[in-house]
C-alpha cells in the first residue's frame, strides 16, 4: 500500500444538466473529485448536498493530517473500517437483527440467498472448496444464529476456515463488476442451468436489502444494485387459468379422495374435509392445517363460519424456533393476533361436522393431523392428492396443469366467485386478500363476463 500527504481536492462537478447517449439524465450527476499525489479519484452523488457532505468528509481527514492510500483515494483510518468487514461477518450480522421477528419460512429463503451470494463472493484463493460446499457450510453453520456454535466435522472445519478468511471485504460490493458476479451467481442452480425468474428476484431482494441496512449503518455509500441491472425473464404473478377446475370436476376430486387409502382412513377420508376446506371456505393448506374446533361455528342447518387465525406452513426444522417442521404463524400479511372470518356454504358445515363425528380433534383441537397427533405433512397431502387426481381426471386431464397442487382448490374458488359476479371486495375479504393483489393475480381467470357487461352499458347509455 503506497500512502500520500499530497492531496487536492476540486470543486463538486455538477452534471444535473447533461443527458447521456439516451436523452435522460444521470441518475447521480454531482461528483466529488479529488487526488491522491497523481492519481485522480471521484465519487458520484444524487444531491449536491450528499456530494457536499462526502468532500467536507474527505477534507477534514486531510486538515487532521491523515496519510491517504494513493491507489483507493481513502483516508487510511476509512480504508480499514471499509476492509474490516466481510460479506460473511455482514452476513451473520444481519441475520441476528433479522431472526427474532422473521417466519420460518423467511428465515430459510434469505439464509438460502446469503448463502448463494456468499459462496459467490470470495478470493480465488489456494484450497477453493466447491461451491455446493460453501453454500453447506453457510445454509448449515454460519448464517443461522442457532447453529453457529454446533460441532462441525474435520472436514467441514476447513471449508469454514477457508471461507472465513477468503470472504471479501463488504465494501468491494459497491464495484460494479463484482455485484454483476454475485447477481450472476444468483440467477444459476448449482448445475450451472438458469435459475427460475422468481427464485432469482427473490433471491435479489434479500441482497438487496442487506445492502441497504450496510447503508443504514454507514458502511458502504448507496445500494449498488440501484445502478446494475441485469436483465432477467419477467416475474409471472397470475394464476394460471389451466389450472382451475370447474365445480363438477372438484366434485369429483373431493369423492375421489374419500377412495384413497381405503385401509389407512388417515390418508384419504382424514384429509377429505381438509381439501374441501381449501374449496369451499378459499382457505390456503397452511391455515387449514391450523384449523381448530373453537374456530368453526357449525349450524344444524344454514351457512357456518370459520375465524381462520393460525397458519402452519412446512419451513423446516432448522428455521421454526420450536424444533418443529412446521411453524406456527398468523394468517397471510395480517397481525400476529387477527382473524379472518369466513361464511361457509351449508355443504362444507355438513362435510366438517361428519369430520367431527368420525375423527374428533387432537389434543390441541386441530380437525386434522397426523396419526401421531401432529401436524399432516405436505408430502402427506400432496400423495392423497396425486392419487385422486387419478380416480377422478381422465388420463389427458392428469397429465395436465389442472388442479395439479392442492392450492389450486383455492384458486378455483376465488375464480367461480369472480366468474359468478361476487363483488371484488367480498372475495378479497374471504380469500384474505387486498382487492388490487385479487384482480392483478387472477385476471387471467375472469371470464364470462363482457356479455353481462355489455348489456348493463348498454342500459346505462340507453338505446332507442
Amino acid at each position: 500500500m503506497t500512502t500520500t500527504f499530497k492531496v487536492r481536492f476540486w470543486e463538486i462537478a455538477d452534471w444535473s444538466k447533461k443527458k447521456g447517449k439516451d436523452g435522460k439524465r444521470k441518475a447521480r450527476p454531482y461528483g466529488v473529485r479529488w487526488v491522491t499525489d497523481t492519481k485522480a479519484h471521484s465519487e458520484w452523488f444524487g444531491t449536491k448536498a450528499l456530494a457536499n457532505s462526502r468532500r467536507s468528509e474527505l477534507m477534514q481527514a486531510a486538515r487532521r493530517g491523515e496519510e491517504f492510500d494513493v491507489e483507493t483515494g481513502y483516508p487510511i483510518c476509512e480504508l480499514k473500517r471499509r476492509n474490516s468487514l466481510s460479506f460473511v461477518e455482514f452476513a451473520q450480522s444481519y441475520m441476528d437483527t433479522k431472526w427474532p421477528d422473521a417466519a420460518a419460512t423467511t428465515r430459510g429463503s434469505t439464509v438460502e440467498a446469503l448463502a448463494t451470494a456468499g459462496a459467490a463472493f470470495v478470493r480465488d484463493g489456494a484450497g477453493r472448496p466447491e461451491v455446493n460446499e460453501l453454500r453447506g457450510v453457510l445454509t448449515r453453520n454460519l448464517l443461522p444464529p442457532t447453529t453457529r456454535d454446533d460441532e462441525l466435522s474435520r472436514e467441514g472445519r476447513e471449508v469454514v476456515d477457508w471461507l472465513v478468511g477468503n470472504s471479501r471485504p463488504l465494501f468491494e460490493l459497491t464495484d460494479a463488476v463484482a455485484v454483476r458476479e454475485v447477481l450472476d451467481a444468483l440467477a444459476v442452480k448449482l448445475d450451472g442451468k438458469a435459475a427460475a425468474a422468481t427464485v432469482y428476484q427473490r433471491k435479489r431482494a434479500v441482497l438487496f436489502n442487506l445492502l441497504s441496512y450496510a447503508v443504514e449503518l454507514g458502511l458502504i455509500p448507496d445500494n449498488p444494485l440501484t445502478r446494475v441491472k441485469r436483465k432477467v425473464a419477467k416475474v409471472v404473478e397470475q394464476v394460471d387459468p389451466r389450472v382451475v377446475a370447474n365445480p363438477g370436476q372438484v366434485e369429483r376430486l373431493l369423492t375421489a379422495v374419500t377412495y384413497v387409502g381405503r385401509r389407512n382412513q388417515d390418508r384419504g377420508a382424514h384429509l377429505a374435509a381438509f381439501f374441501a376446506t381449501g374449496y369451499y371456505a378459499a382457505a390456503r393448506p397452511a391455515e387449514g392445517l391450523g384449523l381448530r374446533e373453537d374456530d368453526c361455528t357449525l349450524p344444524e342447518e344454514g351457512w357456518g363460519l370459520l375465524m381462520l387465525g393460525e397458519s402452519r406452513p412446512a419451513a423446516g426444522k432448522r428455521w421454526t424456533d420450536s424444533g418443529e417442521v412446521h411453524d406456527r404463524r398468523g394468517l397471510k400479511h395480517r397481525g400476529v393476533k387477527d382473524v379472518r372470518p369466513v361464511p361457509i356454504p351449508p355443504m362444507l358445515v355438513r362435510i366438517l361436522r361428519d369430520h367431527l363425528d368420525r375423527f374428533g380433534t387432537g389434543p390441541d383441537g386441530r380437525l386434522f393431523r397426523s396419526p401421531s397427533g401432529g401436524v399432516v405433512s405436505s408430502s402427506t397431502y400432496y400423495r392423497v392428492w396425486e392419487e385422486a387426481r387419478r380416480y377422478a381426471l381422465t388420463p389427458a386431464q392428469a397429465a395436465s396443469p389442472l388442479a395439479g397442487r392442492p392450492y389450486d382448490l383455492r384458486h378455483a374458488a376465488v375464480s367461480l366467485m369472480l366468474n359468478g359476479g361476487v363483488p371484488a371486495t367480498e372475495v378479497a375479504e374471504r380469500a384474505g386478500h387486498s382487492v388490487d393483489v385479487l384482480l392483478k393475480v387472477y385476471a387471467k381467470c375472469i371470464d364470462g363476463q363482457r356479455e353481462k357487461v355489455n348489456k348493463l352499458v348498454e342500459a346505462l347509455f340507453g338505446d332507442e
